[in-house]
């Protein structure tokens, strides 16, 4: 029973990871495509876009592992059909609830690999990413201290306390210096809204302007301001929610709780990233429910693409349910987990149903 347990075993994990390996190389090639239209922009030339696009490669393992795991499992579960070794397996007494416990053992051992991927590697490579090419095309250099962060913009130093997640930035700091790099104005604004084409609406205003021999103070309600800065950079800087770990994503929905902000986002962010290495046993389970017993070729065939099918529906679907409990207000642990929690239990169903044949 050991030798066919490790044998199957070997044979998921090739699958799997080859079938994760051509994936990652899909992934991949449609990140060059969408990078080089911004070759030749500062410093971002083509070594610095292939480092940005390996950075990549952790956070696409990370969102495709469920998909891998049920495609190289239907993949080794057809060739074993194929192959008439699967009827010999059978055959030899092993049976359908003991093929069950290898997929489980198979996708627990995925699921603890998506796991670390999604809290240790992805989050940290994504940021480095980002930085990377933040820094190349837009020679901007920011850095995260306890005062918030700190962005370098022309002769401007701006310090941006906090970003709520529509990119309403809260606690702006401006400070401006000459050409000899001696500071001439302070200002601190209560909120900026963004307005498009690098505009910002400042509000609740102060400002001082450091003169000779005296300084002058001002306020005003509101006011636009010209920068750089820009969502998309700061969206960068402000580690987006999908791609911080569990544990920064409960400090930080602590912090917003406690300071009367909405946490959905975070919330399902979070939700999301406890229950999706769960889907790595879904689709494990999934697999077997879709092995053909006997080694005809329209079964193969058919069930391999029914599979494949499902494996990607799910993998679309999970977004669009994220997407739509943020649009509709929906509760945040029934967003995450709806997907994973129909396919896990459409698997157990269908190797029931096996069974009883």
């Amino acid at each position: 029973m050991k030798t066919v347990r490790n044998y199957m075993m070997a044979r998921f994990f090739g699958a799997t990871l080859f079938t994760l390996a051509c994936l990652l190389g899909l992934y991949g090639f449609f990140d060059i495509i969408r990078e080089v239209p911004d070759l030749g922009k500062g410093n971002y030339q083509t070594s610095t876009m292939l480092a940005y696009v390996a950075l990549q490669i952790p956070g696409h393992a990370y969102e495709l592992m469920p998909l891998a795991v049920l495609i190289g499992a239907l993949v080794a579960m057809s060739q074993l059909s194929g192959s008439a070794e699967y009827t010999a397996i059978r055959t030899f007494g092993v049976s359908l609830g003991q093929i069950a416990r290898f997929k489980l053992i198979f996708g627990l051992i995925m699921a603890l690999s998506a796991l670390a991927l999604g809290e240790f590697i992805s989050p940290q490579s994504e940021q480095m990413a980002e930085r990377l090419k933040l820094q190349s095309t837009r020679s901007l250099i920011a850095q995260e201290f306890r005062s918030g962060l700190w962005v370098k913009d022309d002769n401007n130093m701006i310090n941006v306390r906090e970003m709520l997640p529509d990119n309403t930035l809260l606690g702006i700091r401006i400070y401006s210096y000459d050409d000899e790099y001696r500071l001439i104005r302070s200002e601190f604004a209560e909120r900026a809204t963004y307005q498009g084409k690098g505009n910002w609406q400042l509000e609740g205003v102060r400002s001082s302007t450091l003169h000779a021999d005296h300084v002058s103070t001002s306020r005003q309600p509101g006011r636009q301001w010209q920068s750089v800065l820009q969502p998309d950079i700061l969206s960068v800087l402000l580690v987006v929610p999908e791609q911080m770990s569990a544990l920064d994503l409960l400090t930080y929905i602590e912090h917003l709780q406690n300071n009367h902000q909405k946490t959905q986002r975070y919330e399902i962010a979070l939700w999301s990233k406890l229950f999706y290495p769960l889907a790595c046993i879904s689709m494990a389970l999934v697999a077997l429910a879709f092995t053909p017993a006997q080694r005809r070729q329209n079964d193969l065939g058919v069930k391999l693409f029914t599979g494949i099918s499902i494996g990607i529906a799910f993998h679309f679907c999970n977004r669009l349910f994220g997407h739509l409990g943020l649009l509709y207000d929906w509760n945040p642990l029934l967003s995450a987990t709806i997907p994973t929690t129909l396919f896990l239990i459409a698997g157990g169903w269908a190797i029931l149903r096996l069974e009883k044949r």
